[in-house]
């Protein structure tokens, strides 16, 4: 668990838990047996996912733990407040910037504020997330929301342990990343921080409105960052150089989701029999089928379909990469800050090939 920062902070972090956990909806409802039967699955899930992304990707844990991470099966209100600690560990020292920009701390009501938004958006996303890691959270954990997962294997009609083991292949993948890459974690923190202080100090939007909007906006916007989204709010706030690092940002998220999705996949049929499948229903099910009016406006004022673009933009990346020099050759990416892509390399990967492989 991050600890409370006694720093000044741009949103009340608590009260946003708070909020979201009790904004979240529990989600669809089953027998005893059959939920305890989804937690101790998606346990043993995940704990088999761990040899098998060892084995796939080819990577090692910086410090040679091969367990990887803590695994903690979750409902939706947990996973909201969860996130609110993880995005108060990443945007720590942000509410000092403020007050140095605004001469003066935070007011209580304007950190209410954002925390409401945030909160309540975190609520919504809660019902989306089937799985995630958490690197924020002391040496990290893997988070699954059982209900959603519940929801996910119900809608799609496919077999429960394949599904389950393929949505566990994804996140032990992102867990192995942080593993891996040991600065990972702190350089996304680093960026994002960086990113938001000079929003800030620079954005003339910010300047010609009351403090109190200042401050929604920005805990609106910090949640737009974390998630890699863009937009016509976050453009309007962005300076040239501020939609180049955002973008840089972006690129790297798309790398993570990218990567852990052709792994995943990459796995096969051998270890997931039916991947085939669940990877077709799964794609139709992002791509919006069965989807009513309500669900696509959610969608897109949650900003998920640009979260769906990273996952395709950085699944391309990733796959062209290992035809140009193979899966120890993209490995590389791993090795340092600088080897990471960049937003014009995550379009061009051979481009990236060619800066660090020569």
């Amino acid at each position: 668990m991050t600890q409370a920062s006694t720093a000044p902070q741009v949103v009340d972090w608590s009260a946003a838990g708070q909020i979201a956990g009790r904004l979240a909806a529990p989600g669809p409802q089953a027998p005893r047996d059959e939920l305890d039967s989804l937690v101790s699955g998606l346990r043993a899930a995940a704990g088999d996912a761990v040899g098998h992304v060892l084995e796939t990707t080819r990577m090692v844990p910086h410090d040679g733990n091969v367990t990887l991470s803590p695994v903690v099966v979750v409902d939706r209100a947990t996973w909201a407040r969860a996130n609110t600690q993880s995005m108060a560990a990443m945007t720590d020292g942000i509410g000092a910037v403020v007050a140095e920009v605004s001469k003066g701390a935070t007011s209580p009501g304007a950190q209410l504020a954002g925390a409401a938004e945030i909160g309540a958006v975190l609520a919504l996303l809660s019902g989306r997330v089937l799985g995630q890691f958490d690197p924020y959270s002391g040496p990290g954990r893997l988070l699954l929301v059982a209900p959603n997962v519940l929801q996910a294997e119900q809608a799609l009609r496919v077999p429960v342990r394949d599904f389950r083991l393929w949505v566990c292949l994804h996140e032990q993948t992102h867990a192995l990343q942080f593993a891996a890459a040991p600065w990972l974690a702190g350089h996304l923190s680093g960026r994002t921080q960086d990113l938001i202080a000079g929003m800030a100090r620079t954005s003339a939007e910010l300047a010609k409105v009351r403090f109190d909007k200042k401050v929604v906006a920005i805990g609106r916007n910090v949640l737009a960052t974390l998630r890699g989204e863009g937009g016509t709010l976050m453009d309007g706030m962005l300076t040239h150089e501020q939609k180049d690092e955002l973008a840089d940002i972006t690129a790297v998220m798309a790398l993570l989701e990218g990567h852990a999705d052709v792994m995943m996949d990459a796995v096969g049929p051998r270890v997931v029999p039916s991947v085939r499948r669940i990877r077709a229903r799964f794609e139709r099910r992002r791509d919006g089928e069965g989807r009513n009016t309500f669900d696509t406006v959610v969608q897109k004022l949650l900003g998920m379909e640009a979260k769906l673009a990273q996952y395709r933009d950085g699944a391309v990346f990733v796959r062209t990469v290992e035809r140009a020099v193979g899966r120890d050759g993209l490995n590389a990416v791993w090795a340092a800050p600088e080897n990471l892509p960049t937003a014009r390399e995550i379009a061009d990967a051979r481009a990236w090939v060619r800066r660090v492989h020569g």
